[in-house]
């Protein structure tokens, strides 16, 4: 997986992008950062990363469980990032994942994040209707191909 295209669609190898935070080498810069990281976490199943990026304060007792049980039910296609500000130690991220589904499934999300001593943690998300993809677009799986010739 280390000389592979990034699950986060970075378009950066994983050793030089998500692979460095989830082995706790660095931590994310930001925000925007921190959520393809958790996508990719999610896409390789590092539910231990997922824990740890998660602000203490939202952590259930069963996490772990309810973590495990998303990354063995769900397949995920894609990542897009449609916004990302910042202001000071608070952040929103706006994304669309893509998954596996009939037709195929969009978790289109505004994300709340925080950055403690650094250190930046998910705190939660506001779920948005669907995005509407033009035929003609760019495939959201990042194959360079149109959507329509891919997943459309």
């Amino acid at each position: 997986m280390n000389n592979h295209l990034c699950p986060c669609l970075s378009q950066l190898t994983y050793s030089e992008c998500c692979e460095p935070l989830h082995k706790k080498q660095h931590r994310a810069e930001n925000a925007e950062q921190l959520m393809r990281s958790r996508y990719s976490a999610f896409y390789l199943g590092e539910i231990d990363y997922l824990i740890a990026t998660l602000h203490p304060s939202k952590r259930r007792l069963d996490e772990r469980k309810l973590l495990q049980n998303t990354v063995n039910t769900t397949k995920w296609l894609g990542l897009l990032i449609l916004d990302h500000q910042q202001k000071n130690e608070l952040a929103e991220v706006e994304f669309v994942a893509f998954y596996e589904d009939n037709p195929i499934g969009q978790l289109h999300e505004r994300s709340r994040f925080t950055c403690e001593s650094g250190e930046w943690f998910y705190h939660d998300g506001i779920i948005l209707p669907a995005v509407k993809l033009g035929r003609n677009d760019p495939c959201f799986c990042g194959s360079g191909k149109k959507l329509k010739r891919c997943h459309g």
